[in-house]
């Protein structure tokens, strides 16, 4: 009976937590990939409830449909061979009615799905609008270095107006990978390109792409919630990606390069994942951003005098405890700071106490002239990131004026015992600080 009670109140304070995001997401287009790899997912039907939800929170979305795995198949059943060159597929004449065949199926499948609406599960009630059409019009590859690609194509634009017609009357557009022209012919398209064309014709404000993969990882198998375009082009570069992998990510970094805001990577393995990554702040899988003119890093020891104006403020308002440049000086391979065209206008510290696995965030602080924009986020981001790396459990802070701001970030307010010995001796009872705690 007490873990259902607890597991009520972790659902409800997780409902109240999601609440900035569903308004921040409310009315917002989002172009979402699913490959043909995700409807054979033990996960799908959880993916269609996750879709039914977005739409109910006034979400527009606009689904792009892969085949690759059926269209595979449909060939082999044929002794047909799948031939790829340049990670498009060539399609021969005699196979173009294989792959529509294939393609059909698969989108008959996705609105069957949709469709549903039985009573006691998450559709009951939808009453989904799905509209399918030849919105994406294509072009054919033709030759190229010698090698005739048949009914292989690009996008050559897709039909915004159209679409955006269809969203205001409230329907879910789907978008397959086949394309049409003017001439009357088919083109097999690829999904990826698909998705980009979609999300930057339809100025869409995230473009979302389902893979086998939770998202990018690291060297160390730490799996980046956040990923800038330039450091995405190392990761391209360095060739350690699976081809689906691979192909998603050049998509989000192509997007965002045409200014789609945000793209995600997310796993179709992932009961509740695209609900996540959207609705919390640890998210689920990789968001890919533009290089910013802001840095993120760690500090260094030039950039102590830039600290030391920033904390100065906080300090003599009695926020912040006093450091001297010499202690800053000391620790500054505690700090992470925001560069911002030289300047240093946040900065923020973590020390581990190894031994109980626990970290102190400190000196979290921003510029009051560049307050806003998610700075505070952002720091706190790289702390808990820090922290992680350090191989941390726990972080907590101390704090007299900023408790709330924390609260709303995931943190709880805990006792003077909870924290390592050495921090407890340290304690100044004069100063009264609150003391708030967050699980990694």
């Amino acid at each position: 009976m007490r873990n259902s009670v607890s597991d009520q109140l972790k659902y409800v304070d997780w409902f109240r937590h999601s609440s900035p995001y569903i308004n921040a997401h409310r009315g917002k287009t989002f172009v979402i990939l699913i490959p043909g790899e995700a409807l054979e997912s033990a996960y799908f039907s959880g993916i269609i409830h996750d879709l039914t939800l977005l739409d109910s929170l006034g979400i527009q979305l606009v689904l792009v449909q892969g085949a690759r795995p059926q269209i595979d198949k449909m060939l082999a059943s044929r002794e047909h061979p799948s031939t790829f060159e340049a990670g498009y597929r060539i399609t021969p004449q005699d196979q173009l009615m294989d792959i529509i065949q294939a393609s059909a199926a698969v989108r008959v499948q996705l609105e069957a799905q949709l469709s549903m609406g039985l009573s006691n599960t998450p559709m009951a009630g939808a009453r989904l609008k799905v509209c399918s059409g030849n919105y994406v019009i294509a072009r054919p590859l033709g030759v190229v270095n010698g090698i005739d690609y048949g009914h292989s194509g690009e996008v050559r634009r897709i039909d915004s107006d159209a679409i955006f017609r269809l969203l205001e009357d409230d329907n879910m557009v789907l978008l397959p990978h086949l394309g049409f022209s003017p001439t009357g012919e088919v083109f097999n398209l690829k999904g990826e390109e698909v998705a980009i064309q979609a999300a930057v014709q339809l100025k869409a404000d995230k473009l979302i792409i389902f893979t086998e993969e939770e998202g990018i990882f690291d060297q160390c198998g730490e799996l980046y919630s956040e990923l800038l375009t330039h450091d995405a082009d190392i990761i391209l570069n360095g060739k350690t990606l699976n081809k689906i992998t691979h192909a998603a990510l050049e998509a989000c970094v192509s997007a965002v390069r045409q200014h789609v805001p945000r793209a995600h990577i997310i796993s179709f393995n992932e009961n509740g994942g695209l609900i996540q990554e959207l609705f919390s702040r640890e998210g689920a899988g990789t968001m890919i951003d533009e290089d910013s003119y802001e840095q993120l890093r760690p500090a260094h020891i030039d950039d102590v005098g830039g600290m030391m104006a920033l904390l100065a403020p906080l300090e003599e308002k009695g926020v912040l405890v006093r450091r001297s440049r010499e202690l800053l000086e000391n620790e500054v391979d505690r700090f992470i700071v925001i560069e911002r065209d030289g300047a240093i206008v946040a900065c923020a510290a973590i020390y581990p106490f190894e031994q109980e696995h626990s970290g102190e965030l400190a000196c979290l602080a921003v510029s009051p002239d560049y307050r806003g924009s998610n700075r505070g986020d952002r720091l706190l981001k790289g702390i808990e990131q820090a922290a992680k790396n350090l191989h941390l459990e726990t972080v907590f802070l101390l704090t007299t004026r900023t408790a709330h701001w924390f609260i709303e970030r995931g943190f709880s307010e805990t006792s003077l015992s909870s924290l390592p010995a050495k921090k407890q001796a340290l304690y100044n009872y004069q100063r009264n600080s609150k003391i708030f705690s967050k699980q990694l």
